[in-house]
């Protein structure tokens, strides 16, 4: 925090629910209050942009910021703006200006498109989730904002910490730029370190020490069984709500179709939805209306519902950092949590999948097996010696035939597939060697 009112670039990473959102909100704040116009101005002047991933976590973070405005700074005007709900009302939102505006990158260019907002002059950025964010995934919207923002990211921010300048207090002043983030692979902190200008970095915690208190849990089940221990450790273990992760929206759907089979209130959750049903099945969920909701990794990301019991990988993700978004929803404020993954004993690449995800957070989870639904004899994996570890299963894991995975071609372990380019120098050098050899006469 006072890296952030000196006007310094940051580079944070730090543990799910370990309170990101407050160490940029606070900071905002103190500086709005310590400009004695700001109540006054009209139109609003923006002084800090706002940039999540997901709809799900742009509208927990304005809500936090609103929460804390309201004894902090009253009359502080935040808009969030957010794909996947008319862009009308939001568009009048902003007529008259605000302070703050919490977005998605792609409504925050449908807004820029209609010349509802102007960036130009911006004092503070903040991208939330950076790791997400600065994926390829959004690099190209990511680039169309920097050039609204008028250069590079971070560019002068030190100037503007030499003097002592807090982020929003001058309309001249150099942006600011903040990255908080749960993890930052290597490849993404190089593309970040272009974006900062002399950032302090803080990091509080790696892989290891993201979940301290949460308790892992590796059971081993057969895989059409699943579903029907997920329902036994819900009902014995007597959890009010736990959130269920797969890899599909059919499987949301499908497991929460059987839950509901079985008396357990539970719903779907994944990204074909609209924004309010999204957002009324995780009010739901806080308020207990719901037991279990089944979600993609949709879900997987700023989720925060307090007094999670525990959450449950029916599906194992396909990354390593995904699984530490995942189990992050619970545990979270210093509470405890449980995070349950199901290894699937007849699926040869289920088993060296979780160790690779075991060796990327630097610590071994006890396999375990539930009373009533161990696997069969003839399906249970093939343990590894304690001196191999999960490089050697790599190759394993590649040839995962889980049909929670989408394994083979279609899945495996991320950043470890074979691209297009790959199969069609393979094709072309297998059909090269094919052809007969012409001898010289």
């Amino acid at each position: 925090m006072p890296a952030v009112l000196q006007g310094r670039d940051v580079l944070a990473i730090a543990p799910t629910g370990s309170g990101k959102t407050a160490a940029f909100a606070l900071p905002l704040l103190q500086a709005v209050l310590q400009d004695p116009d700001w109540q006054d101005e009209r139109p609003r002047r923006l002084r800090a942009l706002v940039l999540a991933p997901t709809r799900e976590l742009a509208g927990q973070t304005a809500g936090v910021i609103d929460s804390l405005a309201r004894s902090a700074a009253p009359g502080l005007k935040t808009v969030l703006a957010v794909g996947g709900l008319s862009i009308n009302p939001q568009m009048m939102a902003l007529r008259g200006g605000a302070q703050v505006v919490v977005a998605t990158p792609g409504r925050l260019l449908d807004l820029l498109d209609h010349n509802a907002l102007r960036l130009d002059g911006l004092p503070l950025l903040v991208l939330d989730e950076a790791d997400k964010l600065l994926d390829l995934g959004f690099a190209d919207e990511l680039g169309r904002l920097l050039a609204h923002l008028g250069g590079a990211a971070g560019a002068g921010a030190a100037a503007g910490a030499s003097q002592g300048a807090p982020p929003g207090a001058s309309p001249g002043q150099v942006r600011q730029t903040l990255l908080f983030s749960a993890t930052m692979p290597a490849a993404v902190a190089t593309l970040a370190n272009q974006l900062l200008h002399s950032p302090l970095q803080v990091d509080i915690g790696g892989p290891a020490a993201s979940a301290p208190d949460i308790q892992q849990r590796a059971i081993v089940v057969d895989t059409p069984r699943r579903t029907a221990l997920l329902r036994h450790l819900i009902q014995t273990a007597g959890w009010d709500r736990v959130l269920v992760f797969v890899a599909t929206q059919y499987a949301s759907a499908h497991v929460a179709d059987k839950l509901s089979r079985a008396g357990i209130k539970a719903a779907a959750l994944h990204g074909q939805q609209s924004m309010g049903r999204r957002s009324q099945m995780l009010a739901d969920l806080r308020a207990g209306r719901l037991q279990a909701l089944v979600a993609t990794d949709l879900a997987a990301r700023g989720i925060d519902v307090a007094g999670l019991a525990a959450v449950v990988n029916h599906d194992l993700p396909r990354a390593a950092v995904d699984y530490t978004h995942r189990i992050g929803r619970t545990g979270r404020a210093g509470l405890a949590g449980q995070a349950v993954s199901f290894i699937c004993a007849d699926a040869p690449g289920s088993e060296p999948h979780f160790r690779l995800i075991e060796k990327r957070q630097g610590q071994r989870v006890p396999r375990e097996q539930v009373a009533g639904f161990e696997p069969a004899a003839d399906a249970l994996p093939v343990p590894l010696p304690d001196g191999v570890g999960a490089d050697a299963a790599d190759a394993a894991a590649l040839l995962d035939t889980n049909p929670g995975n989408n394994a083979g071609d279609n899945g495996g372990i991320k950043g470890r597939r074979k691209s297009k380019k790959d199969k069609l120098r393979e094709a072309a050098a297998a059909a090269k060697s094919a052809l007969p050899v012409r001898r010289r006469r």
